[in-house]
């Protein structure tokens, strides 16, 4: 054999290996990562197991600690107040409520000055109330109350007055439109909705890889198909962050095979209260789940975001949080979370 022809042999030879390591590399970007065995009582399961959620949109809702809803508030809401010749049963209150709670794109509430307690309440069954007031809001993330929704409010009030008795008083509603419209200016320039973007490096994720690694940092399954939460501290308030993937990839008939190459981490900033330290648990999350899973973090246009970038933010948030609070506009109270939402 020439050494020609030995050259060829080791140079197909040389290409050939190549090609089988190109393919293998390929395939092991290309199949999503799968989460780790566990041992229990001599059986191996997989986490996924465990951790992947059954989403029956029949099977009831989990059960929770209910929470009380906030009341009408005239820092944010349009207040007419309702005066009775005589106390008016919760029966008779709740037969005239309007079919609808909203005028237009914004919350509208009926609330009874309970007799025996002397709070206001939204009307019940078996109380006796002495005055009633009906409210709403003056924005909210859809934009400022109008005219047109404020005369619908004013339908709907005297309406629900004529049904029990009463006599309604409205304030005038330029005046209110101008409040609603200042509220709304001051709510759009202090609002945050923040999020990151984890992309895979090399392999790509499996939904169960996904869910295993957020699992150790506290989050759970949430109410839709690709989305995790990290649970607040306080039962019935709003999660601390949003973790969520594809959600078709969560439905897929065996979730094992769906390849995630990015999740996002968020933070609706309003909604959460300071002292969950939300920003920071955001920031520590997407650094562990970056090293963990091999990916980097990255902001909604795709460019790299470093620690030091993360800090930066945290020290512009600390602003914000000071104004809301200045506003008595607290981040996670309950007008803050009527306002920013």
């Amino acid at each position: 054999m020439s050494s020609f022809t030995v050259g060829l042999a080791i140079l197909g030879g040389l290409l050939l290996a190549a090609l089988v390591a190109w393919n293998a590399w390929t395939t092991r970007r290309n199949t999503p990562r799968q989460p780790e065995m566990v041992v229990a009582e001599q059986q191996h399961q997989h986490v996924a197991e465990r951790l992947d959620p059954v989403f029956d949109p029949m099977a009831p809702p989990p059960v929770t600690l209910q929470e009380k809803k906030p009341g009408l508030d005239p820092l944010i809401d349009v207040l007419a107040p309702i005066s009775l010749e005589a106390p008016v049963s919760g029966e008779h209150a709740l037969a005239a409520l309007p079919p609808t709670r909203r005028a237009g794109s914004k919350p509208f509430a009926i609330e009874g000055l309970n007799e025996a307690t002397q709070q206001w309440e939204t009307p019940q069954a078996g109380q006796r109330y002495g005055a009633f007031q009906a409210g709403v809001q003056l924005a909210n993330r859809t934009g400022a109350l109008n005219e047109i929704e404020y005369s619908e409010f004013v339908m709907k009030a005297r309406a629900f007055a004529d049904a029990i008795g009463g006599e309604p008083e409205f304030p005038e509603m330029l005046e209110e439109v101008a409040r609603a419209r200042e509220l709304d200016q001051f709510a759009s320039a202090h609002d945050a909705q923040l999020s990151f973007t984890l992309v895979a490096k090399n392999a790509a994720w499996s939904p169960g890889y996904v869910q295993q690694n957020a699992a150790r940092l506290g989050f759970v399954p949430g109410a839709i198909p690709g989305r995790l939460v990290l649970p607040a501290s306080t039962p019935g308030s709003p999660a601390v962050l949003g973790l969520s993937f594809d959600s078709q990839a969560a439905m897929a008939e065996d979730p094992s095979q769906s390849a995630l190459r990015a999740i996002t981490l968020s933070l609706d900033v309003p909604q959460v209260d300071r002292t969950e330290q939300p920003f920071v648990r955001m920031r520590d999350t997407a650094i562990a789940l970056a090293a963990s899973m091999e990916g980097i973090i990255s902001d909604d246009n795709g460019h790299l975001i470093r620690v030091e970038g993360l800090d930066v933010i945290g020290a512009d948030l600390e602003q914000l949080y000071d104004t809301l609070d200045s506003r008595d506009l607290a981040a996670g109270s309950p007008l803050a979370r009527r306002l920013f939402s």
